[in-house]
């Protein structure tokens, strides 16, 4: 049995590959189902964000049942099988499984170095996976241990200062675009943590004029009043997308929600006047063909990589000193978990006490409820409490002395307190 952390993410995967295995929703919930389901599985938690999908899972195989089914979760009428993913593909096990883990709660392993949100997203993955029932013990402690490490990292070093996300980038590509924000209409395109991150944003560049379209239209109402926007339904894109000089969109749709035809009505409703599109969705919002449209600029999250140069030089320092402490972490997690597992057989012992004692008394309180007299209730309880805890051991211990083995009545006499001192009396009567 070990512990195993797979999965791809924006260093291995282009976004195209990324958004066919993206989970959320329902999907979370049948995919966990699925996964707890394989016989090899014992623990699983799934991690899907707009930069990576990722199984931590304790399994009894080497992995290879987890690969192949994430392998085989793209439809086949994309043309991405089990083959091309498995390229894509990073494995991680035990050690080397929760420094992964470690690494990517304190955003190490982001696509913006240090970014905040992956934290929340991490704990999300581990109530989510909780509340399925694919958590177990050894699963829930590497992550409870992941949330403390991340938490040191943040507070002891200056990976958290001036903290970076997506949104906040995709804000400042806009601001040094031909559409500043505080001369543009912008158009918001769901309802999200992502989205909620680029309202703040905006609200600080000073937005001229904020539009919010969401599936939920009081989802939309709630964000836009929060900065000063005007919400619309969703199904009423079509009429206002000529309105938007810049366009943020961040939804959990399988599907695009622009497509070419809708973005080609928008521009020519605009007499041609340049869009900017920021798609920061996985799968993508917005369909790839539009970026063939003139007058169109459209970013997808893997085109913000970059914009994070300046970024990476001022944390790398801080980054540094980050890995130092989940090194030290990773290895207090390994001592630990050695020690649980050296542990075992004393909780072993400790649960058949726990269940002879148990069912002593319940015999006990049968024959007490039945009348009988309590003092030869206690002797008889007393009687059977030392004759079934001893009698495995006790077994044991003749049978290693048959055997001429004498490691085991070693091991006993260290666990022993020490037999008292012979008096005069003990040795005058044979009896005692």
């Amino acid at each position: 049995m070990s512990l195993y952390a797979l999965g791809i993410n924006h260093q291995t995967a282009p976004v195209a590959l990324r958004e066919r295995v993206a989970f959320s929703g329902d999907t979370l919930q049948t995919a966990l189902a699925e996964l707890k389901s394989l016989p090899q599985v014992r623990e699983v938690a799934l991690l899907s964000t707009c930069n990576r999908t990722e199984l931590y899972a304790v399994a009894d195989d080497d992995g290879s049942a987890l690969a192949h089914w994430l392998a085989a979760h793209p439809d086949q009428d994309g043309g991405t099988g089990g083959g091309s993913l498995d390229a894509y593909l990073y494995r991680h096990r035990d050690d080397d499984a929760v420094r992964h883990l470690f690494r990517v709660a304190t955003g190490l392993d982001s696509l913006v170095l240090g970014e905040p949100q992956i934290l929340g997203q991490v704990k999300q993955a581990w109530a989510t996976a909780r509340s399925a029932g694919t958590l177990g013990g050894e699963l829930d402690r590497v992550f409870q241990h992941a949330f403390v490490t991340a938490k040191r990292a943040r507070s002891e070093t200056r990976i958290g200062n001036s903290p970076v996300s997506v949104a906040s980038l995709a804000v400042r590509l806009a601001q040094e675009s031909f559409a500043r924000p505080s001369d543009s209409a912008v158009l918001l395109v769901g309802a999200g943590e992502t989205i909620e991150l680029a309202a703040r944003h905006l609200a600080q560049a000073k937005v001229k004029r904020l539009l919010v379209a969401n599936r939920t239209y009081a989802h939309a109402q709630e964000l836009a009043a929060r900065h000063g926007g005007i919400a619309l339904p969703l199904d009423e894109i079509d009429r206002h997308l000529f309105l938007a000089d810049i366009v943020f969109s961040a939804t959990a749709s399988r599907e695009p929600v622009l497509t070419r035809p809708q973005v080609a009505a928008a521009l020519a409703a605009r007499k041609h006047r340049p869009m900017l599109l920021m798609d920061l969705a996985v799968p993508r919002d917005i369909a790839p063909d539009v970026a063939e449209l003139r007058d169109v600029f459209l970013y997808t999250v893997d085109d913000l990589e970059r914009t994070l140069d300046d970024n990476r030089r001022s944390r790398r320092e801080a980054a540094s000193d980050a890995e130092a402490i989940i090194d030290l972490q990773v290895s207090r997690y390994g001592e630990t978990r050695a020690a649980s597992a050296r542990l075992a057989p004393v909780k072993r012992l400790r649960a058949h006490g726990d269940a002879i004692r148990s069912e002593s008394l319940a015999r006990a309180r049968q024959q007490l409820a039945a009348g009988q007299p309590p003092e030869a209730v206690l002797e008889l309880l007393a009687h059977t409490l030392t004759n079934r805890l001893l009698h495995l051991p006790t077994a044991a211990l003749r049978e290693a002395a048959l055997r001429g083995d004498d490691a085991l009545a070693d091991s006993l006499d260290r666990l022993l307190p020490p037999a008292p001192a012979r008096t005069d009396a003990d040795a005058a009567d044979p009896a005692r």
